[in-house]
């Protein structure tokens, strides 16, 4: 996936950009009106991917569920306290046709989008939504038989997950859109993968994205795997994803698949030809402010790891600056961002939104941008543009405690970073409420070094004999984030 082995991906609420740009130029805006200095901006801060949230086209009958569906307006209020109608476009992810929304331009105008990124080494990512398809979609009509049917009895038994579909060829109950913990999506209806028509169908929708962009984020890739769409619909069904991508990439080569995925099947799908799975498990756990169970984490193979997109936060999450407090925000961004894998950032992460918007929503609420960590990230973002970081390598480092009895040694992460250029970076978190102190070895030989932190230019000097004897002592105030870059000198 691009030329580094860990590159970033920058996730963007299509609508949303929009939104901001026709009120500025005051007239609906479309792709061909994204300014150029806005994607300048986006490869000089070091991005090799750009996914545009939402661009697909929607359809009237989601769209009115959205408006009028009381729990979700309930969660649109508490965004927008201003709430309009026109605010409520629906869920991009109640898609009746993979072509460009008209509202966006189209197709043409995503194609010009995509040259103009290309032109600055910007790869762009779209939405798959393989488990269903929105409300009025056309296959309704022409292939009622790609969904998943119900009985009246079903329709009894959980009313939430069955919807009676209107057709000139004569009414059908079908079921809606979900997974096997939850009731149905209701702007949606459910794709039956039991059926092998409809696999082909969807296979043949993603070789037409796949002309589109040069990778695709599959949405709740997970439920289309044959177990789980048993467990959720009775109905054994072959395997998907293996045919899938392989077709795709025959078309295309190289072209990239990322898995929105849970319930501990990340490695199932990345061995079914996914390039990269979402690390929730990361997330949790860093939300749980324990250092050791990110530690136990991190301690699995490169194999595994280098394929794991790392975040923070995302549309279906809620906003870091919002969960975590300042000081552990930036803690838990060096752990997250600073690991190997893909490093997937956020719309409005950088700013310090505290509102989720809604994939129904296209207006997002005004906030004020924290300026604070504005500049933490504009630094962690000039640490991950070293060459280092994106394709040097990575290796977690043990720590033993300052002194007999301390505990405190179990609060840390710490880890380093070679580069082919000879750069070694030292990377250290006390992920604590508490001041820690540890020592850790490290992997350099060498008699004197000088320590320079990137993230606050402070700088210490270090007896190379006490490194590799005892290790770096470190004493670290709680939720403490250093990013060392160390190079050989003369103590004084």
């Amino acid at each position: 996936m691009g030329s580094a082995r860990y590159p970033s991906l920058y996730q963007i609420n299509t609508r949303v950009w929009l939104t901001e740009l026709s009120q500025k130029l005051g007239r609906p805006a479309t792709l061909d009106d994204i300014p150029d200095a806005d994607l300048d901006r986006l490869a000089r801060m070091g991005f090799d991917w750009i996914w545009l949230l939402s661009v697909w086209q929607t359809g009237p009958a989601a769209q009115q569920v959205s408006r009028s569906n009381l729990e979700w307006r309930r969660e649109f209020h508490e965004t927008l306290p201003d709430l309009r109608e026109e605010d409520i476009a629906g869920s991009g992810f109640a898609i009746t046709g993979y072509t460009v929304h008209s509202n966006l331009g189209g197709d043409a105008a995503l194609a010009r989008l995509r040259e103009r990124l290309k032109k600055r080494g910007l790869r762009l990512m779209l939405d798959f939504v393989p488990n269903h398809m929105g409300l009025g979609h056309p296959w309704v009509e022409d292939h009622p038989e790609y969904f998943v049917g119900g009985a009246e009895i079903d329709l009894a038994r959980a009313p939430k997950n069955y919807i009676w579909v209107k057709r000139t060829k004569g009414d059908l109950l079908l079921a809606h859109g979900r997974d096997p913990y939850f009731p149905g999506w209701p702007d949606t209806l459910q794709l039956n993968y039991a059926n092998p028509e409809t696999q082909e169908a969807m296979i043949g929708e993603l070789v037409k994205i796949a002309g589109q962009c040069d990778g695709v984020r599959c949405d709740m890739a997970m439920l289309v795997l044959p177990e789980v769409f048993e467990r959720t619909w009775g109905q054994r069904a072959p395997l998907f994803w293996p045919k899938a991508t392989r077709r795709v990439r025959e078309r295309v080569p190289g072209f990239t698949f990322m898995a929105e995925v849970y319930w501990d099947l990340e490695w199932t799908l990345l061995q079914q030809g996914f390039d990269y799975a979402y690390d929730k498990r990361l997330y949790d756990r860093l939300r749980e402010h324990h250092a050791r169970p990110v530690r136990e984490h991190l301690r699995a193979g490169l194999d595994y790891q280098d394929k794991l997109a790392r975040f923070l936060e995302n549309h279906d999450e809620p906003r870091a600056a919002a969960t975590l407090s300042s000081e552990a925000h930036r803690a838990a961004a060096v752990i997250t961002f600073l690991s190997p894998g893909l490093r997937f950032f956020h719309q409005g992460q950088f700013e310090g939104r505290r509102k989720r918007i809604s994939p129904h929503l296209v207006r997002a609420p005004q906030e004020p941008i924290d300026q604070n960590l504005a500049q933490f990230y504009e630094k962690l973002l000039a640490v991950l543009r070293r060459q280092t970081l994106r394709d040097g390598r990575w290796q977690l480092l043990e720590c033993s405690p300052g002194w007999e009895g301390n505990w405190t040694h179990d609060c840390f992460l710490v880890f380093a970073w070679q580069g082919g250029n000879g750069e070694r970076l030292v990377v250290a978190v006390n992920y604590a409420a508490n001041q820690s102190q540890c020592h850790v070895r490290l992997p350099f030989a060498g008699k004197k070094w000088r320590l320079e932190d990137q993230l606050t230019a402070a700088g210490y000097d270090w007896n190379g004999d006490d490194l590799t004897a005892r290790g770096l002592f470190l004493d670290m105030t709680p939720w403490q984030a250093s990013v060392f870059s160390l190079t050989k000198g003369d103590l004084t």
